[in-house]
Formats: C-alpha cells, sequence, structure tokens
C-alpha cells in the first residue's frame, strides 16, 4: 500500500467503527427459567428399553417466540418485548425440558430425548408452542401448546393444550412468574393425557 493510500484507509476504518454500535452489552440481573411444579426425588432412576420410552421433543414455534425474550402482542399486527426480561434458553428447550420432567414425575415412566433414545423411541411427544408470551389487551399470560402424541401401536392423536394467568403489570418478575404458571399447567395436562 502507498504512502497516500494507507492514510486514506486508516481514517476511513476509524470513520467505520465510530459508527457501529454494538449495542448493550450489560448483562440483565438474572435470567428466567421454567420450574417443574412436580419434579422426581434425585435418588429415583427410572429404567426400561428404549422402546418403550417417551420421547419429548423440542417444539416448533413461530418466530416471534424462537428468542430468549417475552414477547407482548399490544395489537393484532405487533408485537414488543418486556424490557429486561430474558429467558435462560429459548422457550421450545424450556418447555421440552419442562413437559419431560413433569412426565418422569407423574408416571414413572422413562423419558428421553432425541439424542438419548437415537430414534428408537415409539411413543413420541411432539407439537408447537404456539403461545408463549403476553397479551397486552387482556392483561394474561398465555402458554398455547399443540401437541400430537404418537403412541407404540401407530396410533396418531393431537390436542390443543392452553393456560392463561392474569398479570397486574407487565415486568420481568411478574411475567416470568404467570409463564411459569401457565406453562406448569399445560405440562401437567399433557403428562394426564399421556398417562
Amino acid at each position: 500500500m502507498n504512502k497516500i493510500t494507507f492514510p486514506i484507509a486508516l481514517s476511513l476504518l476509524m470513520l467505520t467503527s465510530a459508527c457501529v454500535s454494538l449495542g448493550n452489552t450489560e448483562a440483565p440481573p438474572a435470567f428466567l427459567v421454567l420450574t417443574a411444579q412436580t419434579s422426581t426425588n434425585e435418588d429415583i432412576l427410572n429404567s426400561g428399553s428404549a422402546e418403550d420410552s417417551i420421547l419429548v421433543s423440542i417444539p416448533d414455534v413461530p418466530r416471534r417466540i424462537d428468542t430468549n425474550r417475552i414477547p407482548v402482542q399490544i395489537s393484532d399486527s405487533s408485537i414488543a418485548y418486556v424490557p429486561g426480561a430474558y429467558w435462560a434458553d429459548k422457550p421450545a428447550k424450556l418447555m421440552q425440558e419442562l413437559i419431560a420432567e413433569t412426565i418422569t414425575a407423574s408416571s414413572g415412566k422413562l423419558v428421553l430425548d432425541v439424542a438419548q433414545s437415537k430414534g428408537q423411541s415409539k411413543n413420541i411427544i411432539s407439537g408447537t408452542l404456539s403461545r408463549f408470551g403476553i397479551d397486552e389487551e387482556k392483561s394474561v399470560a398465555i402458554v398455547r401448546y399443540d401437541a400430537i402424541k404418537l403412541s407404540a401401536e401407530g396410533k396418531i392423536e393431537k390436542r390443543r393444550f392452553e393456560a392463561r394467568r392474569n398479570i397486574n403489570i407487565i415486568e420481568a418478575d411478574q411475567v416470568g412468574q404467570a409463564l411459569n404458571e401457565a406453562a406448569n399447567e399445560v405440562a401437567i395436562a399433557i403428562a394426564n393425557w399421556i398417562g
């Protein structure tokens, strides 16, 4: 690079870096999680064959939920996100873990994820987590899961599970607690459905 173009390139680089904003890199004070209301005893180990186990897959989600933020439906055509509220993981993964834990605790059956089952589980729970957020107009937290149950005999059933919790104010702690309660209600209903 000659002596004239080097200073020009350097100044352009400095101008470009001044225009780039990396955003707020400060971590939130805490991350939200889903905590199972019914959980297994740490000393209890379930066993069984992979074929007889229950596979709980990670649910599909629409893009507005495929984030660690909490969506707020503010109109039919627009959403925002709760300021300062961040999940420790994406809702699809948190919901999968909650359902698996709840089924294990309530049924005592061996519950595996996709990696653990290695494609051998014949009893599969999958579906779509279509709502996992706040409806501002109705002041409610909503969890909606359209579940699909495939049994070892090849029977397929589909059922919608939905739970709502009223909220007084849209802030991180309150919406996190409301969504945790609603998610647990859905997980317990799915566990009962499985039997």
